[in-house]
């Protein structure tokens, strides 16, 4: 094989085959190449170019949530049931899926002195009409608006009430806004006190797990839960679900009145449906104040 060509070849498959190039390393080892040093510089380039390889080993953990059905089983049961399996471990195992939609309130008064002033501008009420109507035509049978605390959460999961009548609509004050982790990289705008760190931070994460976990085993049917809170509550969440980074949530931006969905499945896994959509308004009712 010429010079010429061999550098073709290897330039020709080094984005995609990492084997190539190990192969032509070696035969370049062997002394198929003489002497062209230039080969083996651009050979080396070459791997150093190559991505790195992808782990292994499975870093998700499955029983994110504590409720994996192997360990929700008595281990005395379990052996008693022999060779058959278990049947507790059976009767433990989840079979329907959960389909969580968190919501961002919409836009309030910024200049509101205390929770109770801050409440929807108009521009809020016409994006909370935005999302009840977008909820209402996905045409899902919801089980359950929960809503936080606050004001404009308050007012704001009202708003969407009206498009969705029967559904059962609950107060939680575990979806309050707060800090949740002190996010890093850090910004300068925005220091919470250590105290707050720590006192919002166990509160929400006390809010991921009532909220964001796999299907209780005696569901026979997937839900469809709506979760109406804010924006650092819905990031955190979304890192914690995905087992990101936790401390990466504030990289993430949210528009008002938003839709956030989340699917957890019977065996644990999560996938992100859509972050943030707001695609269903106007381009003149968009803001994320």
């Amino acid at each position: 094989m010429s010079f010429r060509k061999a550098i073709r070849l290897a330039c020709g498959f080094a984005g995609g085959s990492a084997v190539l190039v190990c192969a032509a390393v070696a035969a370049d080892n062997h002394g198929y190449f003489g002497e062209r040093c230039r080969f083996r510089k651009t050979l080396t380039a070459l791997q150093a170019a190559q991505p790195a390889a992808w782990p292994t080993t499975n870093g998700w953990d499955y029983n994110w949530d504590k409720r994996d059905p192997s360990s929700m089983v008595n281990g005395k049961r379990k052996e008693n049931a022999g060779d058959g399996g278990s049947p507790d471990g059976e009767n433990n195992k989840p079979k329907a899926t959960r389909y969580i939609c968190l919501i961002r309130h919409s836009q309030y008064n910024l200049k509101g002195e205390g929770d109770k002033e801050r409440v929807l501008t108009p521009l809020g009420r016409e994006q909370a009409e935005f999302t009840g109507q977008r909820l209402a035509a996905l045409g899902l049978k919801y089980d359950v608006l929960i809503h936080s605390s606050m004001t404009r959460a308050t007012e704001t999961a009202n708003i969407i009430s009206k498009h969705l009548p029967g559904v059962e609509l609950v107060s939680c004050d575990l979806l309050r806004e707060g800090a949740p982790i002190e996010p890093v990289p850090p910004v300068t705008h925005w220091k919470p006190e250590a105290v707050q760190y720590h006192e919002d931070g166990a509160r929400i994460e006390a809010a991921f797990r009532r909220y964001i976990h796999r299907a209780d085993p005696k569901q026979k049917e997937d839900s469809y839960e709506i979760i109406v809170c804010h924006a650092n509550v819905i990031r955190y969440f979304v890192c914690r679900a995905l087992q990101f980074p936790p401390e990466g949530w504030l990289r993430m931006g949210l528009n008002n009145g938003s839709i956030t969905w989340l699917t957890i499945r019977p065996n644990g896994r999560v996938a992100l449906r859509s972050m943030g959509d707001s695609g269903f308004m106007p381009p003149d009712k968009l803001s994320r104040t």
